[in-house]
């Protein structure tokens, strides 16, 4: 960098400029993902949308590269780099409720569990995923998906508008009556466009309380609640966000000690409809004699964060993804190998049910692409041993290829952790790649904001 030029920089700055050289470069530059380890130029907290303009022109005129974090939790590492700049919201939480409107608008780097407690303090929620401390901008940008998405669709299902930092410093609202063209473009490929510092979502009524839990079987078992799954789903609700997953029974509860280190299918749900409800509507899951049931009337909040702990900070973690076209005996068989063959306990072969609200958007209508399957899928491993790297790695690679041939088109981009053109229009297909790609000439056609999943001008 420029030394005249950083000074300037420093000198305009109004949050915190954190180099090499400071005491807290280490806690500035670490991410979500502890396989991320990459040592920046500089990290830029900015305290607001001004920071985040003079920080874009910064990196722009040093011929940085720009990483662009709000939460820090993509798992890819996209909200850091190595030798650039990044552009760090975490200063910049907030969120507001309109409880009249039932909307709320949200600041940049403000993280799920926020969004989630203001908007149950007045009996409102956005549909969002399941970790509280992830970021608002990524998890919204690449889709959004969770407990409530079969309800009330995915976190873009809800997104009204955005104000957007543009590549040369301008600023937009973005919404479906003003920039329609790339409204489009945000809601599944957002990051490839500018930095967002607020959005505005629609809420819903819900809660306080709602029934949520799981029940096990044994892997002898799958086939059978496979087929009870796929018979439930069918006439299922939308109320009912579910889950269908294949892991490691550990020692602790809720498993039964007998079934420690062996390979188990578990069926989760969260009934978000009226609770008096819930006994009648998962009877069918909760009747067919599991090895635990933990079900239960619980406080939407308290099951918005039951993950934080499992997702915790500084963990490895890697995974693969996409959509299913189908529970098939095939794809139930292959799971079941896999995860016998899983390096540790915290490897899962899972799916989420889609459908209901999901379904009722047409897929042309944004850039997201795989609403259209019933399922998505995801390959997930967790450890800390920095030496099990390759064998979870490789794991999960080979679990990914063996499920590939029962996958529909289309991938969750949230989940993509390798990048390239290759890998962006398998994410989109062709067409919508096609018209982002369009979409980027015209609004970055530098491709300045590159570190994502990069459609290239």
């Amino acid at each position: 960098m420029n030394a005249a030029g950083l000074a300037a920089f420093q000198d305009e700055f109004l949050g915190e400029v954190v180099l090499p050289d400071n005491p807290d470069y280490d806690a500035a530059r670490v991410v979500w993902n502890g396989m991320i380890d990459r040592r920046p130029a500089v990290v830029a907290r900015c305290e607001g949308v001004d920071d985040v303009i003079r920080a874009i022109r910064f990196g722009r005129d040093q011929d940085l590269p720009i990483a662009v974090r709000a939460g820090g939790h993509s798992v890819g590492g996209f909200s850091t780099c190595d030798d650039g700049i990044v552009i760090d919201l975490s200063l910049m939480r907030g969120v507001s409720v309109d409880a009249e409107r039932r909307t709320a608008h949200v600041n940049g780097g403000a993280l799920l569990g926020e969004l989630d407690r203001a908007a149950q303090a007045v009996g409102l929620a956005c549909p969002v995923g399941v970790v509280g401390h992830t970021g608002v901008a990524g998890l919204t940008l690449g889709g959004g998906m969770g407990r409530l998405m079969r309800r009330f669709g995915y976190t873009i299902d809800n997104l009204l508008s955005v104000d957007l930092v543009m590549a040369d410093g301008e600023r937009l609202h973005v919404s479906e009556a003003e920039q329609p063209d790339l409204f489009w473009g945000m809601r599944g490929a957002g990051p490839n466009f500018g930095i967002v510092t607020t959005f505005e979502f629609r809420l819903h009524e819900l809660g306080p309380d709602v029934v949520t839990g799981a029940v096990g079987f044994p892997a002898s078992r799958a086939r059978e609640i496979a087929d009870r799954f796929r018979e439930y789903l069918a006439t299922a609700a939308d109320e009912e966000g579910l889950s269908f997953a294949f892991e490691t029974a550990t020692e602790e509860p809720p498993f039964p000690p007998e079934a420690a280190g062996e390979p188990v299918v578990t069926v989760g749900a969260t009934h978000s409809g009226p609770p008096e409800e819930a006994a009648n509507a998962l009877r069918p899951l909760r009747d067919a004699g599991p090895l635990f049931d933990t079900f239960d009337l619980r406080p939407y909040l308290e099951i918005q964060g039951v993950a934080d702990e499992e997702m915790a900070w500084g963990k490895r973690f890697a995974m693969k993804g996409g959509f299913l076209a189908g529970l098939s005996s095939g794809y139930v068989d292959i799971g079941l190998e896999q995860i016998a063959e899983a390096p540790g306990d915290e490897c899962w072969v899972g799916l989420w049910a889609q459908g209901g609200a999901i379904a009722r958007v047409a897929d042309d209508a944004m850039a997201f692409t795989g609403r259209e399957a019933p399922f998505w899928l995801g390959v997930e491993a967790a450890w800390n041993d920095r030496s099990l790297d390759d064998a979870h790695r490789q794991w999960g690679r080979v679990t990914m290829d063996a499920l590939t041939p029962f996958t529909a088109a289309g991938h969750y981009v949230n989940d993509m952790m390798e990048t390239g053109e290759d890998v962006a229009r398998g994410v989109y297909g062709d067409a919508k790649y096609d018209r982002l790609v369009e979409l980027k000439r015209t609004y970055d056609p530098e491709n300045v904001f590159r570190l994502n999943q990069n459609v290239r001008p």
